[in-house]
């Protein structure tokens, strides 16, 4: 990946995923996700060059934002969102949109926005590489609690988004558990659609 380097550490009792991203030529930095565990978290932004700039918060699930307001406090970085899960996240001082990139020294993020698993799930893209919250996993979308139109949603913005955007070699980093690639998992999309979640 060109220009940026990340590092990932499971916290909290659900083993949420948060994410380091920092600019390798400039050291800025920024974390996906202040799930649970702030202590650990400000540990780890603790090692980046400059400290951070920004939070971007996937979704609007509470086991994705219980550090949030503390990582805030301790840094002052910005917190981002997409507008319709922005309101049930604390402290979110600023929207994302999608097709909005988020600048991150020399590199820029883009923001795609996924519906199905809440109103404003997100995920970002750069260089090869998607930060997918709970919108997709190995095995499948996220769960949307048995609701068939949010998951018809959710999987066609999946398919058309993603899928059908990016390569078989991009990799993705899910909110939870192991990272995969679309190549891996794109022959199980039909299989997806027709077991419904």
């Amino acid at each position: 990946m060109s220009g940026l380097t990340f590092t990932k550490l499971s916290v909290g009792p659900m083993d949420n995923n948060a994410y380091l991203l920092t600019c390798t030529a400039t050291g800025d930095s920024m974390l996906i996700d202040a799930a649970n565990d702030a202590e650990r978290l400000l540990q780890l932004i603790a090692t980046a060059p400059s400290g951070i700039s920004t939070v971007v918060t996937t979704h609007r699930h509470q086991d994705h934002w219980f550090a949030l307001e503390d990582v805030i406090e301790a840094t002052g970085a910005a917190s981002l969102a997409h507008p319709a899960d922005a309101p049930e996240i604390p402290t979110a001082t600023g929207t994302l949109n999608d097709g909005d990139t988020i600048p991150l020294g020399d590199c820029n993020l883009t923001v795609i926005h996924l519906v199905g698993h809440t109103p404003g799930s997100i995920a970002l893209y750069h260089d090869g590489h998607l930060w997918t919250g709970d919108s997709l996993f190995p095995g499948g979308v996220g769960n949307t609690r048995g609701d068939k139109a949010n998951f018809e949603s959710l999987l066609n913005d999946v398919t058309t988004k993603l899928f059908d955007r990016f390569p078989d070699d991009t990799e993705f980093h899910p909110g939870h558990g192991k990272d995969s690639t679309l190549g891996a998992e794109r022959p199980s999309l039909a299989e997806w659609r027709a077991r419904g979640w």
